[in-house]
């Protein structure tokens, strides 16, 4: 059975499934799926909702990964259209996932619905892209890799064009680290300094060596790293008075020139140099959301780029520019491209996309589709 992916995009869309609610989006996709004939695995985490489904049992397995979460609306009176009843209006669907990417899911399914391949298809979807990530494709590939379900190249569906359809394609991403800076004092009165110890010189001075350190001058393939302080609070709201804790929050983008870990031994021990000779204490918290990866260009890249080609006319540019996706979990089972829908409007009010581009990407997964099994089959 052949699926309307215009219609499928509306009825995702139709679904409030803000992270981390799911409000029947994976039932929807569910029911396309299997009328396609993919059989579908629900698998639960937490509160979050994933989906594995298949078609078909010999390698090569070629997987369609997404999200069907989608970031809140904001103040849903200044969207022009209502932010969930899809609407489509000359030429262009309206509503929250139309391009982060419930539009390149349904593309994907549509193009998969019709494919006939010596192979196997498949889909990883979660509901835990926007949010925490911690309960949705992350805990997929675990639990499939503990399964022994092999799983060969991944098309991850994020809106990776930039002003044209096809116009970029990601082959890996930046890593990412966050830390929480608490730097504990004693509170005192500021006309009395030697009975007090104040917290914000120790932060100043200790955030001004992170600043100032030069992390790389960039890596083949990738832009500098970064390190970016996003907050310092102290919350004191008199004048004379010395506050007794300041906090600092700060976020680290990397490439491959860097291990997340080493960044964080070394947030570490500037810390600990801070610490010492100061009465008070200097604490870290760091999270590391993911190392930075890159799918070497080859075959399956190649193949990626050949189908864009094809069907738009353009060759995509190989880029490992923008933010992080469920790719750094990924790229732990398989290599992994990234292709979707213009990105103009992700996260934004009004929210949109032609009903052309997700029909032209649907093009374009088809084309992939039948190059990958000429390719690997």
């Amino acid at each position: 059975m052949s699926l309307d992916p215009v219609a499928l995009a509306q009825d995702l869309i139709r679904r409030p499934s803000v992270t981390p609610a799911d409000e029947g989006a994976m039932d929807v996709l569910q029911q396309a799926l299997e009328s396609a004939g993919f059989a579908c695995r629900r698998m639960r985490f937490g509160e979050i909702e994933n989906l594995y489904a298949r078609r078909g049992t010999a390698a090569p397995n070629l997987c369609f990964a997404g999200h069907t979460d989608v970031v809140p609306v904001g103040d849903a009176g200044a969207w022009l259209k209502p932010p969930f009843a899809g609407v489509v209006e000359e030429g262009v669907l309206y509503g929250r996932g139309a391009v982060d990417m419930k539009g390149a899911i349904a593309a994907f399914a549509a193009a998969a619905s019709e494919a006939q391949v010596p192979g196997s298809l498949s889909f990883l979807i979660t509901g835990d892209e926007e949010g925490a990530a911690e309960d949705g494709t992350a805990r997929l590939v675990e639990a499939l890799a503990a399964e022994g379900e092999r799983i060969d190249h991944v098309v991850l569906g994020e809106p990776t064009s930039s002003s044209r359809l096809g116009d970029q394609i990601k082959i890996g991403r930046r890593g990412s680290l966050n830390a929480w800076i608490t730097v504990d004092g004693a509170q005192g009165h500021v006309a009395y300094p030697q009975q007090a110890a104040n917290p914000i010189p120790p932060l100043v001075r200790l955030l001004a060596r992170l600043q100032g350190r030069v992390l790389d001058e960039g890596h083949p393939g990738f832009q500098p790293s970064n390190l970016e302080v996003t907050t310092i609070d102290v919350g004191n709201p008199a004048t004379n008075v010395i506050p007794a804790q300041a906090k600092a929050r700060l976020n680290i983008r990397f490439n491959p020139a860097h291990d997340g870990q080493g960044l964080i031994d070394w947030l570490i021990a500037e810390c600990a140099a801070e610490q010492a000779g100061f009465s008070g204490k200097v604490g870290l918290v760091a999270k590391l959301t993911g190392n930075a990866f890159l799918t070497e260009p080859g075959p399956f890249v190649e193949v990626c780029a050949q189908a864009v080609e094809e069907v738009l006319g353009r060759r995509p540019e190989l880029s490992t520019t923008g933010g992080i996706s469920d790719a750094r979990f990924i790229r732990k089972l398989c290599p992994v491209v990234e292709l979707g829908l213009v990105n103009a409007t992700m996260h934004a009010v009004d929210e949109c996309t032609p009903v052309e581009h997700i029909a032209d990407l649907t093009r374009v997964y088809a084309a992939l589709i039948a190059r990958y099994f000429t390719a690997f089959g």
